[in-house]
C-alpha cells in the first residue's frame, strides 16, 4: 500500500444526510452506499458551509468560507488565485481529474484540475446573480414549485443525460489511467447532479418504491409560524404561487428517493471500475454532497437555509486497509476536506499558501478527538442581508442583522421546532454566540461587499450580452485521431497497450 494513496471523491448534488440508510433513513434503497458506510468512517454531524451549489463547492475546494473569497452565490466568480485541493495535490505530484458538475463561474474553468472530462450542467457566466436591492423581483432562473407539482417518472432529463456522461467518462478515465504510463497517484472527483430537483426520474427508479413506502415531512408549519428568512424563501421559490397537495408532496419525495437510488447505482458502477482497474486497494473513497434538500419540511423545498435537512450532508471515508470502520459524532464541514486530503497525501500543513478555515479530519478518521464546530454563511438569493450560523456541540445558532436570532438544541430538538433564542434560561449562551458573531464578521462591511459584487456582475453580464457573445462554459476537447485503431501505430502494439491487464501468457 503506497504512502501516497489515490482519491476518488464521489459527490452528489442536494443529497441530505437524512435520506440515506447510513444516517437512519428507512425508505431509501442504497446498497452500495450502505456497504461504503459499513466498511468506512461515517461522519454523523457533517455540514456544508453555505447551503447553495456554487458557494458550497467553492468552500469545499478551497477550505475557505465564502465571504473570504467573494464566492457569495451561484453566479459568483471563483477567483483563479485561490488555491484549491486540486492545486495542492497537483503540486504534490498527483494527477487531478474532474468529471461532472462543479459550477465554476468565470474564465478559469479548471482551478487546479489537470484534466476536466465533461462540461458543466450549469452556466459559467454571471446571469444568475441575485439582486438584494430588488428582492420582490423573481427572475426566471429562480426555483419554482413546478419541480413539486410536476413530479413523477420520465424517460430522459437533462440531469440523466449529464450524469450518465459524468459516470461514463469517469469510468473510462479510470481504465485509461490503469493502462497508461503515468504512474502518479490520482485524485478524481466524479460530481453528479442528482438527486437535485426537478423531482423526476426514469420509470425503473420510480418503480423501486411504492407510494405507501414514502415517508412524509415530519414538521408542518403555517407560513405565519415561519422565521422571516423562511418566509422570504417562500417568495423567492414561488411556494405561495402554486398550491401543493399531499399527493404531489409524496410524488416529489418518491422521485427524490428514486434519484438517490440512481446515485447509488452510479456509485456501484464507479467502485466496480475502481476494482477492475486494480486501484481499489490503494484508493481512499470519499462520498459527500454539496448541500441537502428540505423536501417539504416546514413547507420548504430545496435549500438556502441552515435547517438540518438543507445543510447536514453525508461524509463517508472508505479505506478499510487504512482505517477501521467507525462513526464520528463531532461536527465537521466541507472546509475541512482540503486539509484532510493534503494530510492523507503526505503534504505538510505548513505548505498552505493562505489561511484555511478548516482543519484536517485525519485524527477523527483514525479514532481520535477533533474540533466539534461548523461555521456557515449564506449570502445569496432569498436573503437581503448576511445570514450566518455557528454549530458547536449540541447547539446551533443562526443570526442575521435584520431578523430575530435562532438557537436550537439539536440533542433535545432535532427537528428545530423550539427556538430558544428568547428563552431567559439561554440568555448567557445567546450572548456568547452574539459576541462570537461580532468577532467573526463585520456585518455592515460584508453586506456592502455583497451588494457591490452583485452590481458589478449585473453590469458585466449585461455588457457581455451586447454584440458577439463569448461563453466561459468549459468545452471538453476529445482528440479522436488518437482513439482506437489508427495507422500511425503498429496494430499489435496498440492492441497490447489497450488490453488490461496485460497478457502474461498465463490464464487467470
Amino acid at each position: 500500500m503506497s504512502e501516497h494513496p489515490n482519491f476518488l471523491i464521489l459527490m452528489a448534488d442536494q443529497l441530505t444526510a437524512r435520506a440515506l440508510p447510513a444516517y437512519g433513513n428507512r425508505v431509501a434503497k442504497t446498497p452500495y452506499i450502505d456497504k461504503l458506510a459499513a466498511d468506512g468512517v461515517v461522519f454523523d454531524s457533517f455540514y456544508c458551509n453555505s447551503p447553495l451549489c456554487a458557494p458550497s463547492r467553492f468552500s469545499f475546494l478551497s477550505g475557505r468560507q465564502v465571504s473570504a473569497i467573494g464566492a457569495y452565490d451561484n453566479a459568483a466568480e471563483f477567483p483563479a488565485q485561490v488555491p484549491t485541493f486540486a492545486h495542492y495535490l497537483r503540486r504534490a505530484g498527483y494527477q487531478t481529474v474532474l468529471s461532472g458538475k462543479m459550477h465554476f463561474c468565470g474564465a478559469d474553468q479548471l482551478h487546479g484540475f489537470e484534466e476536466r472530462l465533461t462540461t458543466d450542467i450549469y452556466p459559467a457566466d454571471f446571469g444568475w446573480t441575485p439582486d438584494w436591492n430588488r428582492f420582490e423581483h423573481r427572475p426566471s432562473w429562480y426555483h419554482s414549485m413546478d419541480s413539486v407539482t410536476q413530479a413523477g417518472p420520465c424517460t430522459r432529463t437533462n440531469q440523466i443525460d449529464f450524469d450518465d456522461d459524468v459516470v461514463f467518462n469517469a469510468r473510462q478515465k479510470l481504465f485509461d489511467m490503469a493502462r497508461g504510463k503515468d504512474r502518479r497517484p490520482f485524485c478524481m472527483v466524479a460530481s453528479m447532479t442528482h438527486p437535485h430537483d426537478p423531482y423526476v426520474i426514469p420509470q425503473r427508479y420510480w418503480d423501486r418504491y411504492a407510494d405507501v413506502e414514502i415517508d412524509m415531512p415530519r414538521v408542518r408549519m403555517a407560513t405565519d409560524e415561519l422565521d422571516p428568512h423562511s418566509r422570504r424563501l417562500r417568495h423567492v421559490c414561488g411556494l405561495d404561487l402554486q398550491a401543493v397537495n399531499d399527493a404531489q408532496v409524496r410524488a416529489a419525495r418518491r422521485a427524490y428517493y428514486g434519484a438517490v437510488s440512481y446515485i447509488d447505482d452510479q456509485v456501484g458502477t464507479l467502485l466496480a471500475a475502481l476494482a477492475d482497474a486494480r486501484f481499489a486497494d490503494n484508493t481512499i473513497v470519499l462520498l459527500l454532497a454539496d448541500h441537502g434538500d428540505m423536501l417539504g419540511e416546514r413547507g420548504l423545498w430545496y435549500k438556502m437555509n441552515f435547517f438540518e435537512p438543507a445543510c447536514r450532508i453525508p461524509l463517508i471515508v472508505h479505506a478499510p486497509g487504512r482505517f477501521a470502520p467507525r462513526r464520528v459524532a463531532a461536527s465537521a464541514s466541507l472546509v475541512d476536506i482540503l486539509p484532510t486530503l493534503s494530510e492523507l497525501a503526505g503534504d505538510k500543513p505548513t505548505n498552505f499558501a493562505t489561511p484555511l478555515d478548516g482543519s484536517s479530519l485525519v485524527p477523527q478518521i483514525g479514532g481520535a478527538a477533533g474540533r466539534d464546530e461548523v461555521i456557515g454563511e449564506y449570502l445569496a438569493e432569498g436573503a437581503i442581508a448576511p445570514l450566518v450560523m455557528i454549530k458547536r456541540g449540541r447547539y446551533k445558532f443562526v443570526h442575521s442583522p435584520i431578523d430575530p436570532d435562532q438557537l436550537y438544541d439539536l440533542l433535545e430538538d432535532p427537528d428545530e421546532v423550539q427556538n430558544l433564542a428568547h428563552d431567559a434560561r439561554q440568555a448567557g449562551l445567546v450572548r456568547e454566540f452574539r459576541t462570537e458573531v461580532a468577532r467573526r464578521w463585520d456585518m455592515p462591511v460584508l453586506h456592502a461587499a455583497v451588494i457591490a459584487s452583485q452590481q458589478r456582475r449585473h453590469l458585466v453580464y449585461d455588457a457581455l450580452r451586447e454584440g458577439r457573445y463569448t461563453p466561459w462554459d468549459f468545452q471538453p476537447i476529445r482528440d479522436s485521431s488518437r482513439l482506437y485503431v489508427r495507422n500511425d501505430q503498429d496494430l499489435g502494439d496498440l492492441e497490447a497497450m489497450a488490453r488490461f491487464p496485460p497478457f502474461t501468457g498465463r490464464m487467470p
